[in-house]
């Protein structure tokens, strides 16, 4: 397939990337405190033309934003920031980061939009929205919730420590480095337990399963010896090249650091979860339920979705997708002969042993075997491919139990790491084989690996949307990947249709639970039911969806409205541009700069249509 820049010339796109800040403009850009300043910034703008000067501000935002999440820095390849942890929760710190947004807000005015073209322009976009949005949220205090059971800098602390994520451990001073951003862990770990205490006084608290869910993964970590801990993944693979004194000294830090500071603070955090916090957790279940509770959903839905929709909008518009799945579902049982209602093929389809495997290992290597398979039809659809590879990697045990059923990791910007797509084998009864042709779509290639590792190699692409994101973006357009599936030549078995029609059912599924928690007051065990009613899903994996619901509010709706405009500026440019069009350009044009919120991406097709009329 083309690299990016060959296919941005062969399909005619009109918006030329910008390219990299010249060596003029570092100049300009690296004396910060010039810039800092609405009378400064007023001062070189007759000195640099408007894209110019965005390109410094965007350098300059993306540097600065990375005070505040140097894990983020960690992630995109940037060693600076690697013996530095989260910084801690307190008044100080939400007004250093309010103060850092109106910086830029004010910064950005002086820019005239008007002199903007291709990138420039869309950058342009994404940070005044980006910047006015995170303002916004800031009114809500979602620093009372910081971690749940499904995600918090905990677990991502955790991995960084194992040896088996992005934090790298090749020199001494990495290991060093990783001492240092422990020291900095606890510190916020200790604001983390502040702040969820305080959530309690304020009637701002996990709902109580949740609660008890999280528990667990702190417990896990006190342990008696440190060659027991996580932390010593490490330890055990000292680099060959350490000298023997080198391995001494290291040993005794890290034996040191579990035991005397990592241990007792996850020791804290435990016992305050069970002492105090889960027996003062809330037993409602929504964010209608907390203090100013619906205004702070609406706002969950529109930084989760980026659209103007009502949760009884997509509440209805979620009813009526499980209806028209459950017609294509009965439509499959009716094909390969199953005698009985829909019920009993969910059931039939949820215990009979012939639909799973026995061994984690027969999981991961079908799932090999899918991605071969793939892999070799997707010039069919794509001129364009990620140069990185990805990996079919199973779920760490430390995080299996509330981990989702599968996963994508990005690779690492230096091509040192592959992008890994995680299958959680805790459960073999929540991965049946109908599953296998879906599901490797949609969280590998031509899903998430596809479109996360391209944007990372887009050339000139500034760092902020390089390593930035959109929910509603990456996940519609995994699930729409997913409807590609009998374009590529797959879903020719009848079960393997049927699961692509239970990961649709499993998104828009989720457009009815997550408005009926966080708007309409259902509990937790309506919508259990709801979904063992409308799904063949296992009864374990129904419930960590639910709980995931509930934690995350809007999240789960990104899926399939993504999907829905996504295939809606398909069907505009199919209609607008006839037999001229191209789905493989339609594709390149859809990922080839990376992710957008989806108002900024259908004013870009529009006007990338109207140039190929």
């Amino acid at each position: 397939m083309k690299s990016i820049k060959l296919a941005l010339v062969a399909s005619g796109v009109m918006f030329a990337l910008s390219g990299c800040i010249n060596t003029e403009l570092s100049d300009i850009a690296n004396s910060t405190s010039q810039l800092n300043t609405p009378n400064a910034q007023a001062t070189i703008v007759s000195e640099l033309s408007s894209e110019q000067q965005l390109d410094v501000l965007v350098a300059q935002y993306y540097d600065e934003s990375l005070t505040f999440k140097p894990i983020n820095a960690t992630y995109s390849g940037r060693s600076e920031f690697n013996d530095t942890f989260t910084p801690t929760i307190s008044k100080q710190n939400r007004e250093k980061k309010a103060a850092f947004y109106k910086k830029y807000q004010q910064r950005l005015r002086y820019i005239d939009k008007a002199q903007l073209t291709g990138q420039a322009l869309l950058s342009y976009e994404i940070l005044k929205r980006d910047l006015a949005l995170n303002l916004e949220g800031m009114q809500f205090p979602s620093y009372m919730l910081p971690i749940n059971q499904m995600a918090g800098s905990h677990n991502t602390f955790a991995g960084f420590g194992s040896g088996q994520s992005a934090q790298p451990f090749n020199t001494v001073e990495d290991y060093n480095n990783f001492i240092k951003r422990s020291e900095g862990f606890v510190q916020w770990l200790a604001s983390v337990q502040s702040s969820m205490d305080q959530g309690i006084d304020e009637g701002i608290t996990l709902p109580k399963p949740l609660a008890k869910k999280l528990q667990p993964q702190f417990a896990a970590h006190v342990v008696q010896s440190a060659e027991d801990s996580l932390f010593w993944g490490p330890i055990k693979n000292l680099p060959s090249s350490f000298s023997a004194e080198q391995k001494q000294q290291i040993t005794a830090k890290y034996r040191t650091l579990i035991m005397e500071k990592l241990v007792p603070a996850y020791k804290s955090m435990s016992d305050f979860l069970a002492n105090k916090y889960i027996p003062n957790s809330r037993e409602t279940f929504g964010y209608s339920d907390l203090p100013n509770g619906k205004a702070w959903y609406e706002y969950q839905i529109k930084k989760n979705t980026t659209l103007s929709l009502s949760a009884n909008e997509i509440h209805d518009i979620g009813l009526s997708e499980v209806s028209r799945i459950l017609s294509e579902m009965k439509k499959v049982k009716d094909t390969v002969g199953f005698k009985g209602d829909l019920a009993a093929f969910f059931d039939h389809l949820r215990d009979s042993d012939e639909f799973y495997y026995n061994t984690p290992q027969e999981l991961i290597a079908a799932y090999e075997n899918v991605k071969q398979k793939i892999d070799a039809r997707l010039p069919l659809l794509f001129d364009i491919a990620p140069k990185a590879p990805y990996v079919v990697k199973a779920v760490e045990v430390y995080r299996a139990q509330s981990a989702a059923g599968a996963s994508y990791a990005s690779p690492a910007p230096d091509g040192s790491r592959p992008g890994i797509f995680y299958i959680n084998t805790f459960n073999l009864k929540a991965q049946p084989k109908f599953l296998l042709e879906t599901l490797s779509i949609h969280e590998a290639a031509p899903g998430h690996h596809f479109q996360i590792a391209l944007q990372q190699e887009i050339e000139g692409l500034p760092d902020f949307r390089k390593f930035g994101g959109y929910t509603v973006f990456a996940e519609g357009w995994a699930l729409y990947a997913e409807s590609l599936g009998k374009e590529l030549g797959l879903f020719t078995d009848p079960y393997m249709w049927y699961g692509r029609l239970a990961d649709e059912q499993l998104r828009a599924m989720r457009l009815v639970l997550d408005t009926g928690f966080h708007a309409k007051g259902w509990t937790r065990q309506q919508g259990i039911d709801y979904m063992l009613a409308n799904s063949s899903m296992a009864k374990s994996d129904v419930i960590a969806e639910v709980e995931r619901y509930i934690a995350w509010p809007g999240q789960a709706l990104s899926y399939k409205l993504g999907q829905f405009k996504i295939q809606q500026l398909r069907d505009y440019t199919q209609k607008e541009l006839g037999d001229k069009f191209d789905i493989k350009a339609f594709h390149t044009q859809i990922l080839i700069d990376g992710a957008l919120p989806m108002p900024i991406l259908e004013e870009k097709i529009k006007r990338w249509v109207a140039t190929q009329q």
